[in-house]
């Protein structure tokens, strides 16, 4: 089975349409969001789990699914729930989670034979003002990777994944560097990461791809700042794993960033549908 656009518009419409919008002070709205993820991983046969901690005197969620529970090696799939402000973040990140949830949904039919354990997360708290810190739901995830000493093959980050245009000279670049060697057709996908992580990265991006139906690019980034570091995936460098985020190039193309026009109808979910596609085949191949 491959993935199926109509499920993805399903679940980006459930999140943009939720009110109040799903940002740190709506604490309601994320309870909702967070039990609408974890009944689609209980439906998808996952073992699911939830890691809550406090911030700011408020508590907030993380929930995890599991599948082929206790493999030695493990790999971690994530995207974060929450939005930044009053908007309702079609792209940022509603089209990530909609992405985490079909790559559930394929793994539960396809039942594909891996030699490791797969964790699904959902992370709240990434966007402002507690990105950076240590009160970001990826960090306190990865941190309890650590703490376990879990055997972590590497993480994958979906940010950003819904926002592409076939029109000429659509994809902007913060420098002419990268304007020479990137698509200036806005319809690709780019895996993101650091030169320390080379390997893994070059593997993912390699694996997506095969036979894909949408062009994936590759960047990686000498350091963990600036670009490289704008999602949750910054929080697994700091424990030493490798982690790398699938992104289509966020605020660098998409004039809808933060703003309330990052709506559901900007989103290309036929092209979305071909990025988890190309991502489900390196989830599931990374170790072979």
């Amino acid at each position: 089975m491959n993935a199926r656009k109509n499920r993805l518009y399903e679940d980006v419409k459930f999140l943009t349409e939720l009110r109040p919008y799903r940002n740190y002070l709506n604490l309601t709205s994320l309870e909702k969001v967070s039990s609408y993820i974890k009944q689609v991983f209980i439906d998808s046969g996952f073992i699911v789990s939830e890691q809550k901690w406090y911030a700011e005197g408020n508590e907030y969620t993380n929930v995890i699914a599991s599948y082929n529970q206790g493999k030695d090696q493990r790999l971690i799939v994530g995207a974060h729930y929450d939005v930044c402000g009053d908007q309702p973040g079609a792209d940022d990140n509603a089209s990530a989670i909609a992405g985490l949830l079909e790559t559930a949904r394929l793994i539960s039919y396809n039942k594909p034979d891996v030699d490791y354990q797969i964790d699904l997360v959902a992370y709240c708290l990434e966007e402002p003002p507690f990105f950076g810190t240590e009160a970001m739901g990826s960090f306190i995830h990865a941190k309890s990777l650590y703490d376990s000493k879990i055997n972590v093959i590497g993480m994958i980050c979906f940010e950003m994944i819904g926002f592409f245009s076939d029109a000429p000279n659509s994809q902007m670049f913060p420098s002419p560097e990268l304007a020479e060697i990137y698509p200036s057709t806005a319809n690709f996908i780019v895996v993101v990461g650091i030169e320390r992580f080379n390997s893994f990265n070059k593997k993912v991006k390699d694996l997506m791809s095969l036979n894909s139906s949408i062009d994936v690019q590759f960047i990686n980034f000498p350091s963990p700042d600036g670009l490289a570091g704008l999602s949750d995936q910054r929080n697994y460098w700091q424990f030493g794993y490798q982690a790398l985020m699938i992104n289509d190039t966020s605020f660098i193309r998409n004039p809808n960033y933060h703003l309330p026009s990052d709506t559901i109808e900007t989103l290309d979910f036929g092209k979305m549908t071909e990025v988890i596609n190309s991502t489900y085949i390196a989830i599931t191949g990374i170790n072979k």
